[in-house]
């Protein structure tokens, strides 16, 4: 066997099959949510000559959403924003509430967070009067508040 077979098999990077496969269909019980999530798996053949299988599942998603958390700031200076974008880039959901800040200060808090969710692949909704949620690239927000403002009668 070859250097580069021996690295191969160490790092398990022969041809791998790819299934994908729910939760409750694993060999062992394992608790995550209820998704399909991708199960490689792989047959060895260790030093002694016996043959063994070997499951690897992708958990990463399963802890991404365990630990998604939505943020609810309410900045009272432009200094914050960089607070905000720090939320974003950690993987949550940030709904900014501009109510308490000069109009021209929450501009530019608008601007800052606008270039944070573009560059994240995110995104930005207004969903109230100087209200607006900004969500990163593994939020999906399905919806959208329209921009009809009622007279009151």
């Amino acid at each position: 066997m070859g250097m580069f077979s021996k690295f191969k098999n160490f790092f398990y990077l022969d041809d791998e099959e790819d299934q994908e496969i729910h939760p409750s269909q694993s060999e062992q019980p394992v608790a995550l949510p209820q998704e399909t999530v991708t199960k490689k798996t792989k047959k060895i053949v260790n030093s002694h000559g016996e043959e063994k299988t070997l499951s690897v599942i992708n958990i990463q998603s399963a802890n991404s959403l365990k630990n998604t958390k939505v943020m609810i700031v309410e900045p009272r200076v432009y200094a914050e924003a960089q607070d905000i974008s720090e939320h974003l880039k950690n993987k949550r959901a940030v709904i900014v509430n501009l109510q308490r800040i000069d109009r021209e200060a929450g501009l530019r808090i608008i601007d800052f967070l606008s270039g944070t969710v573009y560059a994240l692949g995110g995104d930005i909704q207004r969903i109230g009067d100087n209200i607006f949620l900004c969500t990163p690239d593994n939020v999906e927000v399905q919806g959208e508040i329209s921009n009809y403002f009622y007279d009151d009668i």
